[in-house]
């Protein structure tokens, strides 16, 4: 199932490396935006962002960071914290925040100028959301206590924090939830070069002994995400120390990355799947998601936040308005031949 993928929406352990004293090693993580690859768009409007609270000495503009998972939205909120010298960001999910006694606990315990990380902030309890904001706007909380001609409403004065939201489908949030960011911005995939740079300053932290060509590899089967990219690396390294004695070469990458069942164009065989049977069982489509969601046994989430963008990316796949359909692109990649009739070069709805 996708937990169990390179591809997936959750950070794993894998994703870290222990902390230098334990393992001789520095984490993968930048720690400041000036370390940090691709986005530049999104940087410069940081940078200018943080130079600003600072200078005043007060807290940032509350931030929005929307798109598919593995991107580097969690790593902007540490850098974030870092730059603006405040303690590690409060990490919390919308899921998790149940109750807006939840939130109450948590806005409650921040101190002046702390960065708090909502991630997957769209799945947040419309309950919870209302609390949020005048906590954002006004740095207070209203806490309603009693019930029906009891019922009584304590106003609770917060520090001043910054609150990044981070979510995969933008579309899912309210109006008034999205009008309280100051910085909204979508985060793109990553060329291939700006993925490269990623693997070399990772390879180099991990101490690796890379010839010239695997990183090149491992960088353009890595769907465009950095989270992916460090993923592969670990995979590689272990395939070479024990297949080459601990040195990477292209030959080494090459059968790791096989053995990973990951395609030249960086797909797995759940996104080979999800091709296959939209071509096999629906013609090529158009079909909903839902209906392959149940044909594969994955929940309609996964395809959508993790399979389909990169598809949509690599002009696999297209999003019409009846449903899904493979592209002749996609169809030439899963080696099958599109049936009479079918519209695969015809244009559709985004």
């Amino acid at each position: 199932m996708a937990r169990d993928r390179v591809v997936t929406r959750a950070e794993l352990p894998e994703d870290h490396v222990e902390p230098p004293e334990a393992a001789g090693v520095s984490p993968l993580r930048p720690q400041s935006l000036e370390e940090y690859v691709g986005q530049p768009e999104l940087v410069e409007k940081l940078g200018i962002g943080i130079a600003a609270a600072r200078a005043r000495h007060e807290a940032m503009e509350h931030v929005l960071l929307h798109g598919p998972p593995g991107l580097g939205k969690t790593t902007l909120a540490y850098i974030i914290a870092n730059q603006l010298q405040s303690a590690p960001p409060r990490i919390t999910s919308g899921p998790a925040l149940n109750r807006p006694t939840d939130l109450v606990s948590l806005l409650t315990n921040v101190q002046p100028r702390d960065v708090v990380f909502i991630d997957e902030i769209h799945r947040m309890p419309t309950a919870v959301e209302e609390y949020l904001y005048s906590a954002m706007e006004d740095f207070v909380v209203d806490v309603v206590t009693g019930s029906g001609t009891h019922a009584d409403s304590i106003r609770i004065n917060i520090h001043p924090f910054t609150l990044i939201g981070a979510t995969t489908r933008s579309g899912l949030l309210s109006g008034p939830m999205r009008a309280r960011f100051g910085i909204v911005h979508h985060l793109n995939f990553y060329s291939q070069p700006d993925l490269l740079t990623i693997l070399q300053r990772s390879a180099a932290l991990l101490t690796m002994h890379v010839e010239p060509g695997a990183l090149e590899m491992v960088a353009r089967r890595s769907r465009g995400t950095p989270r992916v990219a460090n993923r592969l690396l670990r995979r590689v390294r272990d395939f070479a120390l024990i297949r080459g004695g601990g040195r990477l070469t292209s030959e080494l990458a090459a059968g790791a990355l096989e053995l990973e069942g990951i395609d030249d164009k960086g797909l797995d065989a759940l996104d080979r799947r999800f091709m296959s049977i939209l071509a096999r069982d629906y013609d090529g489509g158009p079909a909903g998601l839902d209906s392959l969601a149940a044909n594969m046994g994955e929940e309609s989430d996964v395809l959508e936040d993790v399979i389909e963008p990169f598809l949509l990316q690599s002009g696999l796949l297209r999003r019409t308005s009846k449903g899904r359909q493979l592209t002749a692109s996609g169809w030439a990649h899963i080696k099958l031949k599109p049936p009479d009739g079918a519209a695969t070069d015809e244009l559709f709805e985004p």
